[in-house]
């Protein structure tokens, strides 16, 4: 029974042929490109300062979460106009 559901639902879902050409997500291509945007690396200047600054010390409960959301929240903010064009 169960066989005979995966092998039709196997059927429904489209195959992509990727021979010579190995897919891209234009996701991750994005979010790279959005690293040096004038919104972004300011955030990504700080996050990094903070990262180090953490490491630097043996005892600490300083933790980095706000600078990286902050971070995070301006790559989407980037990304997504961009990215949505993008998909089929």
């Amino acid at each position: 029974m169960f066989e005979n559901f995966f092998a039709k639902l196997t059927s429904l879902v489209p195959r992509v042929n990727a021979d010579d050409d190995e897919l891209v997500d234009p996701q991750v291509t994005l979010k790279e490109q959005c690293m040096d945007d004038h919104h972004v690396k300011p955030l990504l200047e700080k996050y990094e300062a903070c990262n180090e600054r953490v490491r630097s010390r043996s005892q600490t409960t300083e933790t980095c979460v706000e600078e990286l959301f902050d971070m995070l929240h301006a790559v989407d903010h980037c990304v997504t106009p961009k990215l949505f064009p993008k998909l089929k």
